[in-house]
């Protein structure tokens, strides 16, 4: 395991999953209430994917360099920052525009039956 993650299996769950993983979750919930494209945020979690690898580096002698590391802690956090996009996109169209649509589900919503 330490040499697929580039670190050990506590080290990923507390840097990736837990520290990295709110960062991720807020940048989605901000990107998401602010009706920012979807591209900025593949960006800014590539960058969050770096910021990881370099933590973990630091605090805990993980390996820099490591691709699969880094496709994996980067992947997670996609994961999370999407989850938290799509929830917040959701909210902010059906509270925004509540003639129109309504929620269909946590990641969907549809417009509203007209009745005659």
């Amino acid at each position: 395991m330490i040499g697929l993650l580039g670190t050990s299996l506590p080290v990923f769950i507390a840097i990736t999953v837990v520290v990295m993983g709110f960062a991720a979750y807020m940048t989605g919930q901000a990107l998401g209430n602010n009706w920012k494209p979807v591209s900025h945020l593949v960006i800014y979690v590539l960058l969050l994917g770096l910021a990881d690898r370099f933590l973990t580096f630091a605090l805990f002698e993980g390996e820099l360099l490591s691709v699969t590391g880094y496709i994996i802690d980067t992947a997670v956090l996609m994961a999370i920052a999407m989850f938290a996009f799509r929830i917040n996109r959701v909210n902010r169209v059906v509270n925004q525009y509540p003639w129109l649509y309504q929620r269909a589900g946590l990641f969907n919503w549809r417009e509203k039956e007209v009745r005659d």
